[in-house]
């Protein structure tokens, strides 16, 4: 149950795949345009990482090295169709604001860098929970920059008018460079409490500052 949870925990802040390990750059910067979108698009991934990490477990010692990056992606595809297809037939607001994204998913560096680094070496249990961190921190992230960027950017929240009166929408945050901005800020504000990451574990006297740090972080097995 400790190491469920650990995995869950390590997911959404010590190994966040956007504000940490800096993955799936694409959707975050493309689709977080607003609260909604950027929920929608964490919560299509959650459910395709949490089952393909599922099913690449039980399946880990039947698929033949040779061949398991294929037989990884043709999983990953097979529930992105099936999340594709509830989408468009139950969210079909959703759908169109995501377009091409959703399909994308069964080549997104998350889904697949969680497959062969995890779910192939880990029984079911603890690969579907890394699936659980791993999406939740997603979702979150996403989430939270399309709620900066929709809120600074048109003054709502999920759709809500919330902004006062005298409040002016700054139009670049709905933009393309409003992505780079809120990510970066939300980054300064994660290296400025210091909390501490997977790569800071790694490093003997770490802060979990990586700005200002001049070591280089090595994994173990590259240290062997």
């Amino acid at each position: 149950m400790k190491s469920c949870m650990e995995r869950i925990y390590n997911g959404i802040l010590k190994e966040n795949p956007v504000l940490v390990l800096m993955l799936g750059m694409c959707p975050t910067l493309a689709v977080t345009t607003s609260a909604v979108n950027g929920f929608g698009m964490g919560v299509s991934t959650l459910a395709v990482l949490v089952v393909s990490n599922l099913v690449i477990s039980l399946l880990r010692k039947m698929i033949p090295d040779q061949v398991r990056l294929p037989a990884y992606i043709v999983i990953v595809a097979s529930f992105v169709t099936v999340v594709e297809l509830l989408t468009e037939a139950y969210v079909p607001a959703l759908y169109a604001s995501l377009g091409i994204y959703i399909p994308l998913i069964v080549v997104n560096c998350i889904i697949l860098g969680r497959a062969e680094a995890y779910a192939s070496k880990n029984p079911p249990l603890l690969s579907a929970m890394d699936g659980v961190g791993m999406g939740a921190g997603f979702t979150i992230a996403l989430t939270v920059i399309g709620l900066v960027r929709e809120f600074l950017g048109a003054g709502t929240a999920f759709g809500i008018d919330l902004a006062p009166d005298f409040f002016v929408p700054i139009a670049i945050f709905v933009k393309a460079p409003g992505a780079f901005l809120v990510l970066a800020i939300l980054i300064m504000i994660l290296n400025a409490f210091h909390i501490k990451t997977r790569a800071g574990d790694l490093v003997e006297g770490c802060d979990g500052c990586c700005a200002s740090c001049s070591k280089t972080c090595h994994t173990e097995k590259e240290e062997e």
